[in-house]
């Protein structure tokens, strides 16, 4: 018989019972249901852990270095192919060609051709040796002249002579006001006889007749100075004079 059963028996016979077997059976009866419970919990309990702990459980193997065998080798190790896609590139478009009437061409209109247009655009240089003397165009670079300072002594065999000398204009101001003078102008000539600069250095009647003095001064030509045989660029002085008698009166 089992507890239940018991207990159903026992409940039966406390009714027909006195009253303090009756109590002492309900006392009974509720220990016994207390013990079967705490009996399924404790079951209950214990399989939960049980299965807990099997999933916590790891499993470690121990091997001898002995065991692992021979490593693999280096060739039947297979390089992983790597799929490069072509970036598609989209072919080239032409336009199409749209016909213009006649009535808007002009007869005139000629297209240069290749050689027409190379002579326009090609700017006239040295070209490379060869047979054909078709190389490479290079165009020379222009050096300039350094010009010597107007105070820098400059040493040379002969000293520029003058090959063209300009008279200056007598300055209508000066010449009513009655002003004569002279003016001492300083040029410089460069390797070529031709003046690159002129400043005056001196003058006798004031700032009147100076710009005249310079005007004349910048269009005389010179033989250049010569230093070791060759031109160099030095500073002359040349003296302008200016007198009222000389200059026709109207």
């Amino acid at each position: 018989m089992n507890a239940t059963a018991l207990a159903l028996h026992l409940h039966h016979d406390i009714l027909l019972g006195q009253p303090i077997v009756r109590r002492n059976v309900f006392r009974a009866l509720a220990i016994a249901i207390s013990l079967h419970l705490v009996s399924l919990g404790a079951y209950y309990l214990g399989v939960i852990q049980s299965r807990s702990e099997e999933d916590d459980a790891v499993t470690v193997r121990i091997l001898k270095y002995t065991d692992l065998g021979p490593p693999p080798s280096l060739a039947s190790v297979t390089t992983p192919q790597i799929a490069v896609s072509a970036a598609q590139v989209s072919r080239p478009t032409v336009g199409i060609p749209v016909p213009v009437p006649d009535a808007e061409v002009s007869p005139e209109a000629t297209i240069p051709t290749q050689t027409e247009m190379s002579q326009i655009t090609g700017p006239v240089t040295e070209q490379g040796a060869g047979a054909g003397g078709g190389g490479i165009q290079i165009e020379a670079p222009v050096v300039e002249e350094e010009m010597p300072d107007i105070n820098a002594f400059i040493p040379v065999e002969k000293e520029p002579q003058v090959v063209r000398r300009v008279k200056p204009e007598y300055p209508e101001i000066a010449r009513r006001a009655g002003i004569e003078g002279v003016v001492w102008v300083k040029i410089l000539v460069d390797k070529e006889g031709k003046p690159r600069k002129a400043v005056v250095i001196k003058s006798e009647a004031g700032d009147v007749l100076n710009e005249a003095a310079v005007k004349a001064a910048m269009e005389f030509l010179f033989t250049p100075a010569l230093m070791n045989q060759g031109p160099v660029s030095c500073w002359v002085v040349i003296p302008f004079r200016f007198q009222l008698k000389e200059v026709p009166r109207t």
